[in-house]
């Protein structure tokens, strides 16, 4: 069986909308962010937005935490942030949570912006028929649905029971009605040899899934949980196996870390893709909690054009390295928001001192260059985002 065929299963509909919203229009979109960068300017090629902190489960370095209360964008500035985007020719957004099914306005949203695409980030426990019908009708959706590991370790890294059942049935749900379905997996040292898997790549083809994005687990959260974190040799096994994988098994496979040579990268420093939080607060990424910009400020253009923390933190982040600074220099993190004076947006009132006294651990910047092999991949990693941007 090759890719195509879960291509061909899918609805009609789903695959127009992904071809040309997300693919057509989606080049369109990073080229005009190649001009903008050419010219000095500071507005992403596509965003990622937490519509909600809510969330049904308790997973294991999960970067978000609630506050007193819950927290929400409302309908009027989720809008508001996809008009002003789509002004500047993005039209894409990954949307996530806590977890973004718990939004009541969701479908809204998506209804609101037929001429968008939307990854919708899930742990899939909420993905119903219903939902999954409401989401084909739509056709403007593609969810990527969590699976963190076997009936074991998937509870252990979820906090909660008979999750990976769920998270299968839910993988069955959405490809049952069509939908352009991905998995996301977040390897660590307990789900590398599931991840790494004959047996796990054929167990999501045959259920009809189009795509498996690979992340690099981040400790991050009340409870980082350091001991799940990858070693260099690890980091190196995971590259190998994606650069080989792509040549010759029957699903897409992509990460969001290497480029196109093998060279390691962080979207953020990269100006690709940048976070709002459910307060409005725009950060480098979801899991650099910090922030000096809210949407509220104005047009979206304009207060990326002003934020001298996005632009600072662009400009020095890859002289400290190409990987992930969370992982690799968590104090230069902590350091870097004190002289912004930038607010600490993660409801952990800790996060400086968690950062300043955190473990260091290896991210995909400790990882020798092996170019792509796959010619498609590689010239998607040139000449598209597809596969440059993600939270993980």
């Amino acid at each position: 069986m090759s890719i195509i065929s879960n291509f061909l299963r899918s609805d009609r509909r789903c695959l127009w909308k992904f071809a040309y919203n997300m693919g057509w229009k989606g080049l369109a979109g990073f080229n005009k962010f190649q001009k903008r960068k050419l010219r000095g300017e500071n507005f992403p090629a596509f965003q990622f937005i937490s519509v909600t902190d809510d969330c049904n489960l308790a997973c294991q370095g999960c970067w978000v935490t609630k506050g007193a209360k819950s927290a929400s964008l409302d309908l009027s500035a989720l809008n508001k942030i996809i008009t002003d985007s789509k002004k500047h020719g993005s039209y894409f957004f990954g949307i996530l949570g806590g977890e973004p099914l718990m939004y009541k306005d969701l479908m809204s949203l998506f209804r609101s912006h037929p001429d968008c695409y939307f990854q919708l980030f899930t742990n899939g426990t909420l993905l119903t028929a219903k939902v999954t019908a409401e989401l084909k009708k739509v056709a403007n959706v593609t969810p990527l649905i969590s699976l963190e590991g076997n009936e074991v370790v998937a509870d252990i890294r979820r906090g909660s029971n008979h999750v990976f059942q769920r998270t299968v049935s839910a993988i069955e749900t959405a490809t049952s009605h069509g939908l352009i379905t991905g998995v996301a997996i977040s390897v660590c040292k307990s789900n590398i040899e599931m991840a790494l898997s004959d047996e796990f790549i054929e167990m999501l083809h045959s259920r009809g899934v189009i795509y498996l994005w690979y992340y690099i687990y981040r400790p991050t959260g009340e409870n980082p949980h350091y001991e799940l974190a990858l070693s260099p040799d690890e980091i190196l096994r995971l590259r190998r196996f994606l650069v080989d994988g792509r040549t010759h098994y029957p699903i897409v496979l992509i990460d969001s870390y290497w480029g196109a040579d093998g060279e390691p990268f962080c979207p953020a420093a990269e100006g690709l893709s940048h976070h709002i939080n459910p307060d409005g607060n725009i950060e480098p990424c979801p899991v650099i909690q910090f922030s000096c910009d809210n949407i509220r400020d104005g047009d979206l253009k304009t207060v990326y054009e002003n934020s001298s923390f996005i632009k600072d933190f662009k400009s020095e982040i890859n002289q400290q390295t190409r990987g992930c600074i969370l992982m690799e220099n968590p104090k230069w993190l902590a350091t870097f928001a004190a002289e912004h004076d930038a607010s600490n947006t993660s409801n952990r009132a800790d996060l400086s001192e968690q950062l300043t006294n955190g473990c260091i651990v290896c991210s995909h910047g400790s990882c020798p260059k092996i170019p792509e092999r796959n010619r498609i991949y590689r010239m998607a990693k040139k000449r598209a985002f597809f596969g440059l941007g993600a939270y993980g």
